[in-house]
């Protein structure tokens, strides 16, 4: 505008810059020149008390301010033209009214270098138009003429709509370190760009237009194009990023938090304003994060896996599970959260003060807890009849399982590749088993339960639930510090074969067991059968003791409060009611005399492996004190008893597509040999399919 002789008067609030294009000029180091004009700049504190256009290229946070500053100063014909992003003309109209505002769509970058000097990246799309469209403008055609590259539009906000569109998506690629290009190339994030752009413009009230390779009506086709577009700028990151990691100063989040309303859009900003906050820095996992909660968000309904979203939730900014986020089953401390135990009341509890040492571990490993998962009511076998059931990813007519239903199902659906569970009778391993993942019983008492809600604490086991054994190893061994060594020397397989052959088990479930342990003989590994009648009795004691220190744990509230509970875990807490102190005191001396023979079974092989439950997915988790739920836990509780580690591996599908998995266990305390061998297993079932 200054080269075509317009009068020209630049103000900014950064005195360095202002005086240095009083002394030397402003520079513009753009695509196919670099020039320098001369005009005069002044503070705002110098602006003259007349001003006949204004245009305001402020960032969006600071346009009620850049509004204060014109609202009396101009003139009465005079009019002002935003060239900003966001759809920030409400300020300025409820400034100077809708008949003195215009509207600019700019979409050519620039950065500012140093004083005195701008950095314009590419020549792209700039757009005039009037609010209410009108589409025979004489100011419109004046600024078209006196701007570069500007021509008219009658739909302004229609382009406007559109940059929220592509904006949300440079707002999610900033908080990595990756460029613009790289982002919207990268089919690892394109679902996540897509969820954006469609979550912007479902919001729209006009037509969105195309620019500069983006298409409305074509989001798949536009990320290749945007990406080609943004190779050939000269600015390779977002003014997002620069304001984070390169100025260090407040972006235009807020701006975009307050037009639009999408809950992914909203994860996206809180995520923005947690770097502002220096609680993150800008780095892959971060986006990593974000086509986390892209995943969840997208779930079907009836999944019902999630109780809460955790929006940037803190951690440490480095350890080894930086980029691994984690979903937490809903009966353990997330400082912030109530403790919700899947009973609707509790869901609407106090939140906890302080997280549980292994939420605080995980943290400082770098983990990012980004959501609770449901299950059943206190982890005690049953449903709260408030609260819908999990159903499995896999057949959303069959249960996830119980009670660690949610954190299997958010694993098995790919929303992330651990979660947390726990585990009194097989509510890990169980899920696991049906919905074909992996699920770790660690040795009883490894990882801490404390600031988890106890249902029968000599039996309780924290544990892990993952897509595959290395990702439940790598968590495994953050909370511990146990590492997890490949498995040296030949390995030995103890089969329980009355665990494999019950007459329990569906034969549907059998041929898919007999299938996998014939692959395994196939392979030349030492293979033995083990008899299993140690662990029939001491199973005989698991139901004294389960009942007898559920209804210790609860006792006071189901005097108090019994419609605290749902009916059918009141039922179920109230069967120990009836079992005496010596009744419990002599199931678990039988129980501590029959660990000897237990921990014999061992001997001479490194793994015994059996199934986890005669069946596959029901169509719902059944209740613990009905036929089927006592069939269920058959081959799970044994591990709970004796407290060795335990994994649900998958080792095939039914004819019907259902999984099935393998039991493996250990003796109490090898833990990272059973993760080991599982490994192995793994490989070697995957392998032979």
């Amino acid at each position: 505008m200054v080269r075509n002789g317009h009068d020209v008067l630049f103000c900014d609030i950064d005195a360095a810059h202002v005086e240095a294009i009083n002394t030397h000029g402003l520079t513009i180091e753009a695509p196919t020149e670099t020039f320098t004009v001369s005009a005069p700049a002044v503070t705002p504190d110098d602006l003259p008390d007349t001003i006949e256009h204004a245009l305001i290229a402020v960032k969006s946070h600071h346009t009620a301010t850049a509004a204060a500053l014109i609202e009396e100063r101009l003139a009465p014909d005079g009019y002002v033209l935003s060239t900003q992003n966001g759809l920030t003309a409400a300020s300025l109209i409820d400034a100077v009214g809708i008949d003195r505002v215009l509207v600019g769509f700019v979409n050519f970058g620039a950065d500012y270098l140093r004083p005195g000097v701008i950095m314009q990246g590419n020549v792209a799309t700039f757009r005039i138009g009037e609010l209410q469209g009108t589409t025979d403008s004489e100011r419109v055609r004046e600024l078209c003429a006196a701007l570069p590259y500007a021509t008219p539009t009658d739909n302004i906000l229609g382009y406007l709509w559109s940059k929220e569109a592509y904006g949300a998506m440079l707002f999610a690629g900033a908080v990595s370190d990756l460029t613009i290009a790289e982002t919207l190339r990268d089919p690892k994030w394109r679902p996540l760009m897509l969820a954006l752009a469609r979550e912007v413009l479902e919001q729209a009230p006009v037509r969105p237009e195309s620019f500069d390779g983006f298409d409305p009506d074509d989001l798949e086709g536009s990320l290749d194009r945007l990406a080609l577009f943004n190779e050939r700028s000269a600015k390779a990151r977002s003014g997002v990023y620069r304001d984070l990691m390169v100025r260090r100063r407040k972006t235009e989040v807020d701006g975009i938090l307050h037009d639009l309303k999408g809950p992914l859009t909203t994860l996206v900003g809180e995520m923005i304003q947690a770097i502002e906050r220096q609680e993150r820095t800008c780095e892959v996992a971060n986006l990593e994060l974000l086509a986390t909660y892209q995943r969840a968000l997208a779930l079907p309904p009836e999944t019902n896996a999630i109780v809460r979203i955790i929006s940037a939730p803190k951690r440490s900014l480095s350890g080894p599970l930086v980029g691994v986020a984690i979903a937490v089953k809903d009966i353990i401390d997330i400082e912030g959260l109530p403790r919700g135990n899947g009973n609707s009341i509790d869901m609407r509890g106090e939140p906890a003060r302080s997280d549980a040492p292994v939420i605080t571990t995980l943290r400082q490993a770098g983990a990012d807890i980004f959501a609770t998962t449901a299950l059943l009511e206190y982890a005690a076998g049953a449903l709260h009849p408030e609260l819908p059931e999990t159903m499995n990813p896999l057949d959303l007519t069959k249960t996830a399982g119980g009670s660690s239903g949610g954190s299997a199902a958010v694993v098995a659906s790919h929303v992330c590749p651990v979660a947390l569970g726990t585990d009194t009778g097989g509510s890990i391993r169980l899920p696991a088993h049906y919905c074909g993942i992996v699920g770790f019983k660690p040795t009883h008492g490894l990882l801490s339960l404390s600031g988890a809600t106890a249902l029968a604490p000599t039996l309780d086991h924290l544990g892990v639930l993952g897509s595959t054994i290395d990702a439940v190893s790598k968590v495994f061994s953050a909370l511990t510090g146990i590492t997890c060594a490949p498995f040296s020397g030949p390995l030995r397989i103890g089969l329980l074969t009355s665990r494999l052959t019950h007459s329990a088990i569906n034969p549907d479930v059998a041929s898919v067991l007999k299938s996998a342990t014939e692959r395994l003989r196939s392979r030349g590994f030492a293979i033995s059968e083990v008899e299993t009648g140690p662990m029939e009795e001491i199973d005989r004691t698991f139901e004294d003791i389960f009942c007898y220190e559920a209804y210790q744990v609860h006792r006071e509230r189901l005097s108090t409060e019994p419609e605290h509970f749902g009916e059918a875990t009141r039922r179920l807490l109230l069967m120990g009611s009836g079992i005496t102190t010596d009744r419990y005191n002599e199931a678990s001396q039988r129980r501590a005399s029959l660990l000897a023979a237990n921990d014999a079974l061992y001997r001479g092989v490194d793994v015994l492996i059996s199934a986890v439950a005669p069946f596959v997915a029901p169509t719902t988790t059944p209740e613990m004190d009905t036929p089927e739920g006592a069939l269920e836990g058959l081959f799970t509780q044994t591990y709970n008893l004796t407290g060795a580690p335990a994994i649900s591996l998958p080792c095939g599908l039914t004819a019907a597509g259902l999984p099935v998995g393998l039991q493996l266990s250990s003796p109490r305390g090898s833990d990272s040999t059973l993760l080991s061998v599982a490994q192995i297993l793994e490989q070697t079932l995957e392998a032979s399919e």
